[in-house]
């Protein structure tokens, strides 16, 4: 079972991350256009600061536009970001900002007062039918990636160790099984080891169909080496592998291996 406390207080974390880096940015910076399409650092907090005003129970608002027909809307969830994006657009930066610690600050209060019944009953995610605890940790998740993709635009580096990074990896590895088995075509009887330059280790094994073991019974038929950040870039479809394959290196049949890496995009 998911643990409450430690989702929660890594949730805190990150928004407390956020709102670190979000307060040092420039205007130029607010401005950037980020590795998501079509949106500005300014729009990313936009989409943040919508998501828990939507788990605190406010209707999403109605911008009067067709986001739907938006090239990088694929989806009703990409459809609800994109109307909170557009109703925060035209708002300051420092306005924006204010709500986005407003809106953390309540969901905070909201999820420490949360019964353990409450926080693992079963809910609708992003990831289909799971738990509420299962959606805060994809909460969790979201939140870190967004950090990464603005410390990417505005060329600060950082928060790639720590327990945000340690719950999204979780996350990306419950999706990790069809991943390496559809996207990346690995046949059945092989397996694979991902290295994570030292922050981790996951096994795939293919018996049927692909999952995450704890271990494998023998060699992997492929060792895939990389760096965390390279890795969950990677996983988000934040970059194009050809312009980081150089940091992917291959023990065991390199073929596979990198079509595994080059298919490892799952979520944008």
């Amino acid at each position: 079972m998911l643990d409450k406390e430690r989702i929660v207080e890594t949730l805190a974390a990150e928004w407390d991350a956020l709102e670190n880096l979000l307060t040092g940015l420039t205007d130029a910076q607010w401005e950037k256009d980020t590795p998501l399409p079509g949106w500005r650092v300014h729009d990313v907090v936009a989409h943040l600061v919508g998501t828990e005003l939507m788990l605190s129970g406010e209707p999403t608002p109605d911008t009067g536009q067709d986001v739907s027909s938006y090239p990088h809307v694929h989806n009703a969830i990409g459809a609800r970001n994109e109307h909170y994006v557009q109703h925060f657009r035209a708002q300051p930066h420092e306005v924006l900002l204010t709500r986005f610690r407003d809106v953390t600050a309540a969901r905070l209060v909201s999820l420490r007062a949360m019964s353990d019944e409450e926080f693992h009953a079963p809910a609708t995610t992003p990831a289909g039918e799971a738990t509420y605890a299962r959606f805060m940790r994809i909460r969790v998740f979201d939140c870190w990636m967004h950090e990464q993709d603005i410390r990417d635009t505005v060329g600060l580096p950082g928060g790639e160790d720590g327990a945000s990074a340690e719950l999204s990896v979780d996350e990306i590895t419950t999706a990790l099984g069809f991943v390496v088995g559809k996207r990346g075509g690995a046949p059945d009887g092989s397996a694979i080891t991902f290295e994570l330059n030292g922050f981790r280790t996951v096994h795939v094994a293919v018996d049927g169909r692909a999952k995450v073991v704890d271990e494998l019974p023998g060699e992997p038929t492929v060792r895939i080496a990389l760096p965390l950040g390279v890795f969950t870039r990677l996983c988000g479809g934040r970059v194009d592998p050809a312009t980081v394959l150089s940091a992917v290196s291959y023990d065991g049949d390199a073929l596979l291996g990198e079509r595994i890496a080059t298919h490892l995009a799952f979520t944008i």
